[in-house]
């Protein structure tokens, strides 16, 4: 897996809205953003991945998103990889897309906290 560049960092934390319900937390050993307990901005490598609805995503292919593949072969549903482009020829369009994907987000049941695991004793 590509690790990304302070550049790309950057660049995550630029698209990152600036918005009391979103938090920036660690994911896949690299960076995500969250709303609700949900998972709705990624950057893997230089990657930037939004979680959409059918519609929206089919949207995003046609205007040259890709399947975002955390792990070669096993694409995660409902997200789609911005063109790489975006960060210099389009970044309003990278941004339309993060609020997309944040209002999506936001319509989805909140997350539930899983219990804590009880730990275990040595004997």
């Amino acid at each position: 897996m590509e690790k990304p560049t302070d550049g790309d960092k950057a660049w995550f934390d630029e698209l990152l809205p600036d918005d009391p319900d979103v938090s920036r937390k660690p994911m896949f050993g690299q960076l995500g953003g969250f709303a609700n307990g949900h998972l709705f901005l990624c950057l893997l490598g230089p990657d930037v991945a939004v979680r959409l609805g059918a519609d929206e995503q089919r949207e995003l292919y046609d205007a040259g998103g890709s399947s975002f593949e955390p792990m070669a072969g096993r694409p995660m549903k409902d997200y789609v990889t911005l063109p790489r482009g975006y960060r210099e020829s389009d970044p309003e369009a990278a941004h339309a897309w993060v609020e997309r994907s944040l209002a999506h987000t936001r319509a989805l049941p909140p997350k539930e906290k899983k219990p804590a695991k009880k730990a275990t004793k040595k004997a």
